[in-house]
Order: C-alpha cells, then structure tokens, then sequence
C-alpha cells in the first residue's frame, strides 16, 4: 500500500510540474507562430504565415488570389540564365527563388517554359556555383505549373535591385 501511495505522490509531483512557469519560457510552445485564422488581415505584400497544422498543399500556399494576381508576370528583366529548381521549404511563405545566380537580393522573374508562365520572385542568393540548383517557393511553383516533385528548369531574370 505504501508503494502505491508513494506511486500516486510522484505522478501527482510530475503533472504539477507542466503546469508550472519556468522563467525564459512562455506558456506557448517556444518558437512556434499562432496559426492564420480566416478573418486575420494580412498585408497586401505580406503572404501570411503557414498554419502549425498544414497538411495539404492549399494549406501550405498561403498567398491570396490577389497576391498571386499581382505575382504573376508579363515579362521583362535582364536574363541571368537557367536552373534546375527545386520545391523550397513549404513552410515558408511568399514568392521566392534560392538560387546561386544572385549574390545579392534582387527582385526578378522566372518563367516555366513547359507552361510559358512567369512569376515576380525575390531572389535571395545562395552558395554555390551558378550551375548548382536552385529551391522555389511553393506558391511560385503553383503560379508557373511547376511540377512539385520534379526538377524542372527554370529561366530567371533580374527586374530590380
């Protein structure tokens, strides 16, 4: 009977323990964003962050129509070659390509020639020669029709510092 109540002590000891406050430490999992509600304003330029429970890829790409509007493109730009890329982490957000063309941020294009679409993107650089690949944001590869599990080859462009 000792062992028993000696048993529940400890349990009960342990449970009270997740209830505390540690300092340095808030109540929420550290590190981790509150999920995007629906009626949450999110700024024209700003895509919202993904949702903690995404699982789908229309859960993942979070731009709204009217940014994917405004992210598609006509064309323009000084050419700086071709990529292979590939699908970037989901879970960030917005219009981006990572590629080792750049080595400096820039604002540019890049088209899909299977499709003939283009796409604003922020280039950010990335190590690498310029032949090394590149990884596109989920959001732009839906826009072109990118395949997400392929490596197709991407034309990238400057259209801006």
């Amino acid at each position: 009977m000792k062992q028993v109540f000696a048993l529940f002590s400890v349990v009960l000891v342990v449970a009270g323990c997740a209830q505390l406050q540690w300092p340095g430490k808030s109540q929420s999992s550290a590190g981790q964003m509150p999920p995007a509600t629906a009626t949450e304003v999110v700024p024209e330029n700003d895509v919202a962050p993904v949702p903690a429970a995404a699982r789908t890829v229309d859960e993942f790409d979070t731009a709204t129509t009217a940014q994917k509007a405004a992210a598609a493109s006509s064309g323009g730009g000084v050419s700086l070659g071709a990529t292979i890329a590939s699908l970037g982490s989901p879970s960030e957000p917005g219009f981006w390509l990572k590629t080792p063309l750049v080595d400096a941020p820039a604002k540019g294009r890049a088209v899909y020639p299977q499709t003939g679409k283009s796409v604003e993107v922020d280039l950010i650089p990335i190590d690498g020669p310029k032949t090394a690949g590149s990884r596109m944001s989920l959001s732009a590869m839906r826009l072109i029709g990118a395949p997400f599990t392929g490596l197709p080859e991407i034309k990238v462009f400057r259209t801006g510092s």
